[in-house]
């Protein structure tokens, strides 16, 4: 068996909303092995997506609100800075809305995230390499005739392959995946769903939250989240 990269004990995450707490997650413990494909599977509400946020330390868990380890290190206990690096090099995130930005093409928009990595000393002297990675990887998903296109030019299922692509740039550890089908029609998700699978048979890590089962079902493991705990793993 792989080993666990992951590791979530105990967390507990709430929101206060005027004078009311409303807590979200209620103590969950939460593994991901190296190289596996988890579907995080639960109804809107259920606290799926704050569990993703956590893991790829876009929020923190309550005060003394349990631990969230990468590689035994306690992500709790970062930086800032440290955190910043950890989003921009170990995880990628692909969401439902692609937040692509309209003035560049497909090219830049993936490009982007090595230009935030390496800033824009450091991707000026990088750039013909960058542009190599960024053009084989939209190419490896159906978009070499694309990538002078903007965004405004494309399809919902070509941004969102876009966005994945970018997502990868920086050959991520784990990419994180919230609702990645969300935002598509039935077909065009499938399709995204075949990229994504593509991704996880080269050893890409991978951390699907999902409110549907039957795209669940296409990852190796489903964990069940209800009101905010695990019910099934």
């Amino acid at each position: 068996m792989s080993e666990s990269i992951l590791q979530v004990r105990a967390i507990r995450k709430t929101y206060r909303l005027g004078r009311v707490d409303v807590p979200v997650l209620r103590g969950l413990d939460f593994d991901v092995r190296e190289g596996e494909w988890v579907a995080v599977l639960g109804a809107s509400g259920s606290g799926k997506s704050t569990l993703l946020h956590l893991c790829g330390a876009l929020d923190r868990p309550d005060r003394n609100g349990g631990t969230i380890t990468y590689r035994s290190q306690s992500i709790n206990a970062w930086s800032t800075a440290e955190k910043d690096r950890f989003r921009n090099i170990v995880v990628g995130f692909v969401f439902q809305f692609y937040h692509l930005l309209p003035e560049m093409n497909v090219l830049e928009n993936t490009a982007l995230a090595a230009m935030v990595r390496y800033g824009r000393f450091g991707y000026t002297m990088r750039k013909r390499q960058i542009q190599q990675r960024a053009g084989e990887l939209l190419e490896s998903f159906g978009l070499s005739e694309r990538l002078r296109h903007k965004p405004a030019e494309l399809s919902g299922g070509e941004r969102q392959r876009v966005a994945i692509a970018r997502a990868l740039m920086n050959e991520p550890e784990m990419l994180l995946a919230d609702e990645p089908t969300g935002n598509l029609d039935a077909a065009t998700g499938s399709q995204i769903l075949d990229v994504i699978a593509e991704t996880h048979k080269k050893g890409q890590t991978i951390v699907m939250v999902t409110h549907d089962r039957a795209i669940a079902a296409r990852a190796d493991r489903i964990v069940q989240l209800t009101a905010g705990r695990i019910v099934a793993a």
